[in-house]
């Protein structure tokens, strides 16, 4: 058995639980938004053909903001093909994701669904194919509240009220050369000055997020963040880390220890940044919006066939996850908490069926993956300040990161609500016995341990067997002193009061 230790102290404050961390991300790709939030035909569907059983998913999940219409997928996107009309909307070939786009759901609708989901919207600019006029034209008919062409006709559509939006992601992944209008530092760095410039002629209140490196690995990394910068720094709020990780070639001990790499993208973006600022002179700090990050097994899809035809809402990216990957999510989760005075937003991508949380059959049922629980219970429990907290945990060697702790944790503290750690056993081996140090927060007891584990880390839930992994209560817990027992490969959450 391992032996690790913790201290709880509400005086180590890192910053207050940002609603944003727990942001999601809806793109116009594979079955996200057609069979996933959208699908008329379902006997669950409500008036406006959105599937009551993954609003209520959703709802259960605790998605905050998310991201829309992409992704790949808004570099090619017309946002006038998904306003009016429904049956005069344009069919067009995406070039993103080699599909046909029905535009039967644009703006609107997803505005609509928003609102009976809960959350709050978070729009994406087309700066690949697109510039500033089609920026103002959107925002305009968004946010303007009446007495346009534009927003007159947002309300002639059905929607008499502005949408009110107010995060804006300039562009997306403009890094890449697989993106649609792929631009250098400086080219994009240019555009999405003039853009955020003109956009807050209309609406100074936005807050808008620059794109950064689509990853660490990026040969451009750390040069286009200082180059974007240069140019937008005093107009944006954000720059945007995008981040996924997979088990590669059966290392399971370094994807175990993928927060190890979203740790270092996310330190070397904010020293760029504030290197940045201080070179132009600039009292103002640029945050982190990590609107992309997941598990993803991108290799399964670089391999794939090409495809030859051009299909409406195929089946793509679906990965099917199970323990080791809800595991190493819930690392990536700690780790975006454990940043929140610089990274108060972030968007698990995607949803719904494309390497999501929540997965559907057309026409039939909805179930949970593993990673489902350890953002919902992150999102339900997570309240009031973070807390910095230093484990004191054995380490091991992994082939990616180097030496890394066996255990990664974070706590948040509510004078009200009580105080939840967040905690993984990366250990394959054998559990970790925990001893957590508490005396700051006077007298405490345990209200719920519960953990998410299994004697396979490669089971996984399916439509048949939604349960075979879900979060358990965990018996191995000790009042005095304050010991909990974490299964090997396992996420687990300890609330107190």
């Amino acid at each position: 058995m391992h032996q690790a230790k913790l201290t709880l102290d509400p005086a180590f404050k890192v910053a207050p639980v940002s609603r944003r961390t727990f942001g999601s991300f809806v793109e116009h790709l594979g079955r996200c938004v057609y069979t996933g939030i959208y699908e008329p035909g379902h006997p669950g569907a409500d008036d406006d053909g959105f599937r009551r059983d993954v609003l209520d998913l959703t709802r259960e999940l605790g998605v905050s903001t998310v991201r829309y219409p992409g992704g790949n997928f808004v570099s090619g996107y017309r946002w006038e093909d998904g306003v009016g009309p429904v049956a005069e909307r344009p069919r067009r070939l995406d070039l993103a994701w080699h599909s046909t786009e029905t535009n039967e759901v644009g703006v609107d609708e997803f505005v609509r669904w928003c609102g009976k989901a809960g959350v709050e919207p978070m729009m994406a600019v087309n700066l690949g194919t697109r510039g500033i006029a089609e920026a103002l034209d959107l925002l305009e008919y968004c946010n303007h509240p009446s007495g346009t062409a534009l927003s007159d006709l947002r309300a002639a559509n059905g929607a008499k009220e502005p949408h009110g939006i107010r995060m804006w992601c300039l562009g997306n992944e403009m890094d890449g050369p697989w993106q649609t209008g792929h631009k250098t530092a400086r080219e994009y760095g240019r555009l999405a000055a003039e853009t955020a410039r003109a956009m807050r002629m209309l609406d100074p209140g936005l807050e808008l997020v620059a794109c950064g490196s689509s990853s660490s690995g990026m040969p451009t990394f750390g040069a286009w963040e200082a180059e974007v910068l240069e140019e937008t720094y005093e107009l944006v709020d954000y720059i945007s880390c995008h981040a996924y990780y997979e088990e590669k070639e059966g290392d399971l001990g370094s994807f175990l220890a993928s927060s190890a790499d979203m740790q270092y993208f996310i330190s070397s973006v904010v020293a760029t940044a504030d290197h940045v600022g201080a070179r132009l002179k600039s009292r103002k700090k640029i945050n982190i919006s990590f609107d992309e990050w997941n598990v993803w097994y991108l290799s399964r899809f670089q391999n794939a066939e090409p495809r030859q035809d051009w299909p409406v809402a195929p089946p793509l990216l679906e990965d099917h996850y199970h323990l080791a990957d809800a595991v190493a999510f819930g690392g990536l989760l700690i780790t975006l908490l454990r940043n929140s005075d610089r990274v108060p937003a972030a968007s698990l991508a995607q949803l719904v069926n494309v390497i999501a949380p929540i997965m559907t059959e057309p026409g039939g049922r909805a179930w949970r993956q593993t990673t489902f629980h350890p953002f919902a219970q992150a999102s339900r429990h997570a309240a009031g300040d973070v807390l910095r907290v230093e484990p004191v945990s054995p380490s091991y060697e992994t082939k990616a990161y180097g030496e890394v702790p066996l255990l990664e944790a974070v706590a948040t503290h509510a004078e009200a609500g009580g105080t939840t750690l967040f905690a993984v056993n990366r250990a394959t081996d054998a559990p970790l016995s925990l001893e957590i140090d508490a005396r700051a927060l006077g007298g405490v007891r345990v209200v719920e341990a519960t953990t998410l584990s299994d004697p396979d880390v490669y089971a996984r839930n399916t439509a048949d067997d939604p349960t075979r992994v879900v979060p358990r209560p965990n018996p191995g817990v000790e009042a005095d002193p304050l010991r909990v027992l974490l299964p090997p490969v396992s996420w687990n959450v300890i609330r107190l009061a």
